[in-house]
């Protein structure tokens, strides 16, 4: 124990710094896959066919190709067309459109939970589809989708660590480092495990709490 507690003194400011990434690209991309997760629900539920489908296409299209996979075509593939992006900046990029699909879904399913008679109500009254939605859809939508954007939340930042396979230093990427380089496998991976749980308990206890005021309403 007495060589944990010394190892842990030694390692974990190098590990800290792989936190800081983790958090950085698990932010970054959280806020590109709720901006991208909100236009393609909007185009579902347009009422366009052509743009419904689009977006249909184009949320089955990212949902059916692994992240890593992803990963790797924007680092690596991307630079061949011109398009070069740090490796934070492709983890960002990455991760973002590989979660807007799921955004895009639960963001849907709040949209379409509303009560339609509310929706005509306001079109009987002139309103239009945008104002529709910022006034009287989104406000409802915003309180069902919490919960479960909690979660989306959370799963994001433990696949953060899929950044590492394209040279993200974060959190993952430094504790394997760490390890290979001294070998101390259990008190390592032991640190890389509690710093996760210390990014993730306070979002699961958030999500929960989200949880009962959403079933109390």
């Amino acid at each position: 124990m007495d060589h944990f507690f010394a190892d842990s003194a030694e390692f974990l400011p190098i590990l800290l710094k792989g936190v800081w990434l983790t958090v950085l690209v698990s932010l970054g991309s959280l806020l590109l896959s709720t901006l991208l997760g909100l236009v393609w629900a909007f185009l579902r539920v347009s009422g366009l066919w052509p743009l419904a489908t689009a977006s249909r296409l184009i949320v089955n299209l990212i949902r059916g190709i692994p992240i890593i996979v992803q990963l790797f075509y924007i680092y690596f593939v991307l630079p061949d067309l011109g398009i070069a992006l740090t490796a934070v900046q492709a983890g960002i990029v990455g991760l973002g459109i590989a979660y807007s699909a799921y955004q895009a879904e639960n963001f849907r399913a709040g949209i379409e939970a509303i009560d339609h008679g509310q929706i005509e109500a306001a079109h009987s009254i002139g309103m239009g589809w945008w104002l529709v939605m910022r006034r009287v859809v989104l406000p409802q939508a915003v309180r069902i989708v919490l919960p479960s954007y909690g979660n989306i939340v959370i799963m994001m930042l433990k696949d953060s660590s899929q950044a590492s396979t394209i040279t993200v230093a974060e959190l993952a990427l430094q504790g394997k480092l760490i390890a290979s380089s001294t070998f101390k496998n259990t008190t390592v991976f032991t640190l890389v495990a509690l710093l996760y749980l210390c990014m993730s308990v306070p979002l699961i206890l958030a999500v929960g709490h989200l949880e009962r005021r959403a079933a109390r309403r």
